[in-house]
C-alpha cells in the first residue's frame, strides 16, 4: 500500500506525565506500552513512520490544530478544551481515576474524607467536576507534581496525603515499588473511556484509522497490550526520584 500523502511520519504527541502501560521510554525514546504497539500497528497497515513527540500539556491542542502534531490518545473529549476541533476515534478502553493512600491512613471513600488533605495531582489535569470544584474552594488542597514516582514518594514519606491518576498508571507503579506501605482506596472517583484525537491535518484518512483502531479493539489486542505492559512492571526498575528525597 502506497503512502497516502507526502508526509513523512505520522506525529504522535504524549504529555510528560504518560507513563506505562500508555508509554514506555527506553533511552528517552517510546519503545514499550499500549502507544508503541498500536504505532507499531499504524506504521505497518499504513506504511508511514510514527514519531513520538513529547509536548508539554497546555501545547498538545494548539500543537493539534497547527498540524505539528497528527495524533493524541490517552484522551477524552471532555479533557481538552476544543473538542469540536478534533477527529475522535472509537472508544479504545474504559479507565478510572482512584486513589492511592498510606495503609496506616483511615480508608478515604468519598470526596468528604479528601476534605483538608493534601492531593498528589498531575500539571493541567482535569478530574471530575465534584473534586475539580473542592481544588477551587480550597477544601483539599491541589498539589501537581511531576511525575508518578515522585508522587509515590512523597506520600510515602508523608509529604501527600493521597495520589490520584488512572487505575492502570498506579497499578503499574505500585509493583515497581513493592516496599512502600501504599494500597488502593476503595472510592472510584470517577470512570470514563479513553480515545485517541485526531488533527485536522492527518495523514492517513481519518475513517481509514478509525478501522484500524476499532480492529485492534475488537480482536481484544488492546487489552492484551495493556495487559502485558502492567506485568512487565517488575522487570522494570523505577527511576530514581530526586525531587522526592
Amino acid at each position: 500500500m502506497s503512502n497516502f500523502c507526502s508526509a513523512e511520519s505520522l506525529m504522535w504527541g504524549y504529555g510528560p506525565a504518560d507513563s506505562m502501560p500508555y508509554v514506555g521510554l527506553a533511552k528517552q525514546q517510546v519503545r514499550h506500552g499500549l502507544a508503541y504497539q498500536v504505532s507499531q500497528e499504524i506504521s505497518k497497515r499504513f506504511e508511514l513512520p510514527v514519531e513520538f513527540v513529547e509536548t508539554p500539556n497546555n501545547r498538545l491542542e494548539p500543537y493539534l490544530q497547527q498540524g505539528r502534531l497528527h495524533l493524541i490518545c490517552n484522551t477524552n473529549p471532555e479533557w481538552v478544551s476544543q473538542p469540536q476541533q478534533y477527529h475522535w476515534s472509537p472508544a479504545l478502553y474504559d479507565e478510572q481515576d482512584v486513589l492511592l493512600q498510606r495503609m496506616d491512613q483511615p480508608e478515604l471513600t468519598g470526596l468528604a474524607s479528601l476534605y483538608g488533605k493534601v492531593l498528589g495531582t498531575s500539571l493541567g489535569y482535569i478530574y471530575s467536576q465534584p473534586l475539580m470544584s473542592a481544588f477551587s474552594t480550597g477544601q483539599v488542597a491541589r498539589q501537581d507534581v511531576r511525575d508518578l514516582d515522585t508522587s509515590l514518594h512523597m506520600l510515602d514519606k508523608q509529604r501527600l496525603d493521597a495520589v490520584i491518576d488512572m487505575q492502570r498508571n498506579l497499578a503499574y507503579k505500585l509493583a515497581q515499588h513493592p516496599q512502600m506501605q501504599l494500597r488502593f482506596s476503595p472510592w472510584v472517583v470517577q470512570r470514563y473511556q479513553v480515545y485517541c484525537a485526531y488533527s485536522s491535518h492527518l495523514p492517513i484518512p481519518a475513517d481509514r484509522l478509525d478501522a484500524l483502531l476499532l480492529e485492534l479493539r475488537d480482536r481484544r489486542m488492546i487489552g492484551q497490550w495493556l495487559d502485558e505492559a502492567l506485568r512487565s512492571a517488575m522487570d522494570r526498575p523505577a527511576p530514581l526520584s530526586a525531587g522526592a528525597r
